[in-house]
């Protein structure tokens, strides 16, 4: 990113990591409630907006427009259920994916590429072995393979690996953790410590790959 666009959108960022890590207060405290909502969105909310201020092609407004639909996603899951919630962060994925996939890595090791082919697979047995045989768990199976996917996508992509791609991996195990606790392979009292930081650093990650590495091409992000 120009010297320039990093000072003039740097104090979003900020925010947004304020927002974002504060929020571990109402997770330790157990708060509710519609103040509690919007303090919940405005991390991933605040990143999106910092995006988005810096997007000037496609690619940064597809970047831009992941990170909003994934805040949205964070406020409908409390303010109206888990399925609303799902739809929001599945469109999300969706528009992720395609971000990733339009900016696939030109060389790979054979290392990278097998993690990149793994992850869906691999995510399919945990969550299995987790959650079945009760009722539903294919549900939580499907969404958590458009995770993976999005996942693989960022890991495979030109975006930093360090950043974007180990970010796309926390935020899956993330979900992961949280289907662990709603199964009871592990204590939701475990789990608590461990979702919203995990989701949190990923998709701040995520966002700090993606919008620097198009900014310094000078494509998708002012210069």
């Amino acid at each position: 990113m120009g010297e320039r666009s990093r000072d003039r959108a740097r104090w979003l960022w900020w925010l947004a990591l304020l927002g974002g890590i504060s929020f571990m207060i109402a997770v330790f405290q157990r708060l509710d409630g519609p103040a509690i909502w919007a303090w919940k969105t405005s991390g991933v909310g605040l990143l999106a907006i910092w995006a988005a201020a810096n997007a000037r092609e496609k690619d940064g407004w597809l970047i831009a427009a992941a990170l909003g639909f994934g805040a949205l996603g964070d406020y409908l899951l409390d303010a109206k259920g888990l399925e609303t919630g799902a739809v929001a962060f599945f469109i999300g994925h969706i528009i992720a994916i395609t971000l990733y996939l339009n900016n696939r890595r030109a060389q790979m090791t054979a290392s990278q590429r097998l993690l990149g082919w793994l992850t869906m697979p691999a995510t399919l047995a945990i969550v299995w072995g987790m959650l079945s045989p009760a009722a539903g768990w294919w549900h939580a199976a499907i969404y958590s393979l458009f995770v993976a996917a999005m996942a693989a996508a960022a890991w495979t992509s030109r975006f930093p690996r360090y950043r974007t791609g180990i970010g796309a991996m926390l935020f899956l195990a993330s979900d992961l953790f949280i289907f662990a606790g709603e199964g009871g392979a592990l204590s939701k009292d475990v789990t608590m410590w461990l979702v919203w930081p995990l989701y949190f650093a990923g998709q701040a990650l995520i966002a700090w790959g993606a919008v620097s590495t198009l900014g310094k091409e000078g494509t998708g992000v002012a210069a």
